[in-house]
């Protein structure tokens, strides 16, 4: 049996969770049934009229695409301009079309972290990390089944602290209950009062797996009712969140870092502040538009601000403080979709899977 489109969704959604990405955003499926059989895939930057042509012709059924094609709501379908016919398209030659935007932009093994590979950076961290993304679990099991309660949560997802797994705080204590006449308890009889040693276990899981560790926990625990307390947590989570800064093994002169830049993007031109005769040694990085994180990447200290779409006026907001470049949208994202191949064949080494060689750039220069 082969894979569905369902599948390769759900494995995306793994990788960058749908509740990661920013509420005007749309990356979800655009057009297409989850239930079709997976035939090929097509991985782009964008998806326009010749990224559907080129799917076509190559076989494929589903384009996976960063930006999506449908960003504000369709009031018809018409064919009166490029997301229309586009879409039309896809529709008519049945290819679906999935996007994975802001999603894969705030995750910590993303956009920007592609950038930052290619730049060489270590070190790397989030730029503005993202908060009320976190929720904590307390529960209470009887000491013999800690183990396997714990393995249960830990399994789903929940302990997961950065770069450490399986973490959680526990405390012994002494539990007490009476179950009621119409409990079937697992420990003690109905109407008599009974105590028992028990373990009190915290967690620290992401906010969207809680139904899911919930689930695994009930399960593995020997209780009818169990004890737990789900709370929201107002802690940033440091592995979601906008932008990413890292360092430079060998600090660069600000000219050689220029070039340097310009190499492994592929640019051909970009634009920057003044330079100031400092060495660049941390870069702060973000995929697209990012010049709303400037005063995150002054604050992180980093010598030179790596993003795209930066408007006259916003340049001099750099104030002197950091070198600020703008080396275009289309350029800062491109090796997105090389990055979503990689993850894609690793997960579905049996489907054909395809980089797009359309040039989508609407920006040109001379």
């Amino acid at each position: 049996m082969g894979y569905r489109i369902q599948d390769v969704i759900s494995y995306l959604e793994q990788v960058a969770p749908p509740s990661y990405q920013e509420s005007y955003d749309n990356a979800t499926l655009i057009c297409g049934s989850r239930g079709d059989g997976v035939k090929g895939i097509l991985c782009t930057l964008d998806c326009t009229e010749a990224v559907v042509e080129e799917a076509i012709a190559l076989g494929a059924n589903l384009i996976v695409a960063h930006h999506p094609i449908v960003f504000k709501g369709l009031r018809s379908l018409t064919g009166r301009n490029y997301v229309e016919r586009t879409v039309i398209k896809a529709i008519k030659n049945d290819v679906a079309i999935y996007a994975i935007h802001t999603n894969l932009d705030n995750v910590a093994h993303g956009v920007n972290k592609r950038i930052c590979d290619r730049l060489g950076l270590t070190q790397t961290k989030i730029l503005r990390p993202k908060k009320q993304l976190l929720n904590k679990l307390v529960f209470f099991v009887p000491i013999m089944y800690k183990s396997a309660v714990l393995e249960a949560v830990f399994a789903e997802g929940a302990g997961q602290i950065g770069d450490y797994k399986d973490c959680s705080f526990q405390l012994e204590g002494l539990g007490t209950f009476t179950p009621s006449d119409n409990a079937t308890p697992y420990i003690g009889e109905r109407g008599i009062p009974q105590s028992e040693g028990e373990i009190r276990i915290e967690v620290i899981l992401p906010a969207f797996k809680s139904s899911r560790i919930l689930s695994a926990m009930k399960k593995a625990h020997p209780y009818e009712e169990v004890a737990y307390y789900l709370s929201a947590l107002e802690n940033e989570n440091q592995e979601v969140g906008a932008g990413m800064v890292g360092i430079l093994d060998t600090p660069m002169n600000e000219l050689d870092f220029l070039d340097f830049l310009k190499e492994k993007m592929n640019l051909n031109t970009l634009k920057h502040t003044a330079l100031a005769g400092r060495k660049i040694r941390k870069v702060a990085v973000c995929g697209g538009a990012g010049i709303f994180l400037l005063s995150d990447a002054l604050r992180s200290g980093a010598d030179v601000f790596v993003t795209a779409d930066v408007k006259y006026h916003e340049f001099f907001d750099a104030d002197g403080q950091l070198i600020l470049c703008d080396i275009g949208h289309y350029e800062s994202e491109i090796f997105t979709k090389e990055l979503l191949g990689e993850l894609l064949s690793q997960n579905f080494p049996n489907i054909a899977l395809y980089l797009t060689k359309v040039v989508t750039n609407p920006t040109s220069y001379r």
